[in-house]
């Protein structure tokens, strides 16, 4: 009975070290992990702050201060800064954003163009309608007709809509 009483107060001794069985390094963005599983063989041994089976090591964060420079200086300046973003991630959502703003200034560009194009050609050829000089067109059969007053009018009107619509004070 005595043996089973303390082979149960050896087991209840033992289960908070195997809780312990712990790995903690900081990883190349600067994170601290823990982990029960060895870090990566690319974490350097400056970066593994403690290992299962033995206490943190708080030197292994600080490298040995100078006389000249306080401890608590070269702590702060080793600590990893944690920002809570990504810089990359952001990096990536700004040209990504610049580029949408670039394709978008293009597309206006290309359309503003294009209206003044339209703009300029109706304008010419409303010129040349308002002349009243005789207009010939070529047919579907490719014969040359002149235009009656009816197809006439309906041209001036046409071009009159495409010179409302694109020709707009600068």
């Amino acid at each position: 009975m005595i043996a089973l009483r303390a082979l149960a107060l050896a087991c209840i001794c033992i289960v908070p070290l195997a809780a312990s069985a712990q790995w903690q390094w900081i990883d190349k963005g600067g994170r601290r992990v823990f982990s029960d599983q060895a870090p990566p063989p690319d974490v350097p041994e400056k970066n593994i702050l403690r290992r299962p089976g033995e206490r943190a090591r708080p030197a292994a964060l600080a490298p040995q201060a100078t006389a000249s420079e306080p401890a608590a200086k070269t702590v702060a300046a080793t600590a990893p800064t944690i920002s809570g973003k990504d810089k990359a991630l952001e990096e990536k959502k700004k040209q990504a954003e610049a580029a949408e703003a670039e394709k978008k200034k293009a597309q206006a560009e290309a359309i503003a163009k294009a209206q003044a194009e339209n703009c300029g050609r109706a304008k010419q050829a409303k010129a040349q309608y308002d002349s009243g000089q005789r207009i010939a067109r070529m047919n579907d059969k490719g014969e040359r007709e002149i235009m009656d007053d009816d197809q006439r009018a309906a041209e001036v009107k046409r071009l009159q809509d495409v010179i409302a619509r694109d020709c707009k004070p600068a």
